[in-house]
């Protein structure tokens, strides 16, 4: 099986400052975390009347394919059910 992401949900967490998101393979659930230095060095651009919750889960969904790329490569060099993607994952 490949990883396939057809839940398009995801959430912030503030006190660990990045959004999560889930990936599937097969029926086994794959969890990852982008840090939002990642999401900042890929083009996010905070609005001074949108809330850095916001900025973030839109900046998330507008490098969405991007993420979901890069999240399928680092699951594809070592299978685990959980990972947190950072700025140098997308060099």
């Amino acid at each position: 099986m490949t990883l396939a992401f057809p839940n398009p949900s995801r959430s912030f967490d503030q006190e660990r400052n990045g959004v999560y998101f889930i990936g599937h393979d097969g029926m086994f659930q794959i969890r990852f975390f982008i840090e939002a230095e990642a999401l900042a060095r890929n083009g996010i651009v905070l609005g001074a009347k949108a809330s850095v919750e916001t900025a973030y889960l839109s900046a998330f969904d507008g490098l969405r394919t991007s993420i979901q790329q890069v999240a399928g490569k680092v699951y594809a060099r070592n299978r685990r059910d959980s990972y947190t993607l950072t700025a140098a994952d997308f060099r």
